[in-house]
């Protein structure tokens, strides 16, 4: 009698399996997908969690880092003004109290344009034109754009300031042609040499004298003066910081 049954219930399992085994299998798999998809899908975010949070320690890390830099240049900015107001005051002349600000890069103006930036700066006075540092040297001018601070960078055709060359202090302009920069309107009479610095004048008051912008690569003489080609520098890319002249 067991056997019997036993036998029943090994034919009433085939006949279910014939019947329904396509349907059942189904099932299962629509089941297995489903579970599969999902545990595809919580990886996935995981991931992107795992992922978003170490972006976040490294963007952190160079926050710090570029603090550090900051912090740096600050300190030597105050330490050189201190010296030259020494031997200002040796010399008789009045204190030199140049005054910086810490300001933050927004965004490019335009996204196929790399010389252009907006700038975060509260203060901002529309009709000045500021000077603009990058560790200590010169990186190009703000200037206003609908009453909104925008920073030339070296290489802006429209990023012009007065300039000495060498030791002789020979005058001139920078102007700026995208990926290079020069120094127009030098005297003919005049000689610069491959090898000179160029500083800051101060004569246009933006920025203040002797700060440096680059060095003498190529001297080009043309048909009433003298150009230079110099190698700037403070190069194109952007950091999150820079100082902008307030005072000079």
């Amino acid at each position: 009698m067991n056997k019997l049954k036993f036998f029943l219930l090994i034919v009433a399992l085939l006949i279910i399996s014939l019947k329904y085994g396509n349907d059942i299998r189904g099932y299962f798999n629509k089941v297995s997908i489903t579970t599969v998809s999902l545990f595809v899908e919580y990886k996935k975010n995981f991931l992107e969690k795992i992922n978003e949070h170490f972006s976040q320690i490294e963007q952190i890390r160079e926050l710090k880092e570029e603090n550090k830099k900051l912090k740096a240049s600050s300190e030597l900015l105050t330490a050189f003004a201190s010296h030259l107001n020494e031997l200002l005051n040796k010399d008789g002349l009045g204190e030199y109290n140049p005054n910086v600000k810490l300001v933050k890069s927004v965004a490019f103006v335009n996204l196929n344009d790399f010389y252009k930036v907006w700038i975060d700066y509260k203060d901002f006075n529309s009709s000045k034109i500021y000077g603009l540092l990058n560790n200590g040297v010169s990186a190009g001018i703000v200037i206003s754009n609908n009453s909104n601070p925008m920073a030339l960078l070296l290489g802006d055709p429209k990023a012009t300031f007065s300039v000495y060359v060498g030791k002789k202090k020979i005058p001139g302009v920078v102007i700026g042609k995208k990926k290079e920069v020069f120094v127009k309107f030098i005297p003919l009479w005049m000689n610069p040499k491959v090898g000179d610095e160029v500083i800051t004048s101060g004569l246009d008051n933006i920025f203040f004298p002797g700060v440096k912008v680059g060095i003498v690569k190529k001297v080009i003489k043309e048909e009433s003066s003298k150009s230079v080609l110099i190698e700037p520098y403070s190069k194109i890319s952007v950091p999150l910081y820079y100082y902008i002249i307030e005072k000079n």
